[in-house]
């Protein structure tokens, strides 16, 4: 299998790289630049039609695109340790919040990302009045994830999972466009301090 990565800060392609890392996985790597905006190229666009990062191919020229997807399937070949849970009700509320950061936190962030950073002045259709919008948004996102954490060590409960690398990911990516993820946030920043000390962050 190949995965086709780009480096930080993109965020999705880092989600796999530390899922691998917790589960011990060696992924064989080729890097695809988003400045030099070789995810638009012919021949990566045929394996991908969205023209994004990252994807994984298969032996079999199989592609697996979307990160969760290339998580789970990796999930699947190694199931331990088990970062989407083992219990029915385990995997059901790590699945909750890896959609609670996907639909509350990642849209808003994307949009101030999109409409307002240097690094996108040149896409097309920008707003920059529709991205300053956005910044209480994310404000509000971060607030909920806050509260969410107060009384959990982890984001879905005692044990890390694929849930807090959505939220690391994001949150990082937060920082990297100027955004103040957890200043002000006690539960929040302790959390953040916490997984980004495990060895799998720096992936």
């Amino acid at each position: 299998m190949l995965f086709y990565d780009s480096p930080n800060p993109a965020p999705n392609p880092r989600r796999v790289r530390i899922f691998a890392a917790e589960k011990g996985i060696e992924l064989p790597s080729k890097e695809v630049s988003i400045p030099q905006r070789e995810q638009k190229a012919p021949e990566y666009v045929a394996k991908n039609s969205r023209g994004q990062t990252p994807i994984l191919e298969l032996d079999d020229g199989t592609v697996i695109a979307e990160s969760v997807a290339i998580m789970r399937y990796l999930d699947a070949l190694h199931p331990d340790p088990p970062l989407f849970g083992t219990s029915p009700v385990e995997i059901a509320q790590i699945e909750m919040w890896c959609r609670r950061v996907e639909m509350i936190l990642m849209p808003p962030v994307a949009q101030v990302w999109v409409h307002t950073h240097p690094f996108t002045a040149a896409l097309p259709g920008r707003n920059a009045e529709w991205g300053e919008a956005n910044r209480p948004r994310v404000a509000e996102a971060l607030k909920f994830f806050d509260r969410s954490l107060a009384d959990n060590e982890y984001l879905a409960g005692p044990d890390f999972t694929a849930a807090d690398i959505l939220l690391l990911t994001t949150v990082d990516f937060a920082k990297f466009i100027g955004l103040d993820a957890t200043e002000g946030l006690g539960s929040l920043g302790e959390w953040h301090r916490r997984v980004s000390a495990r060895e799998s962050a720096a992936a």
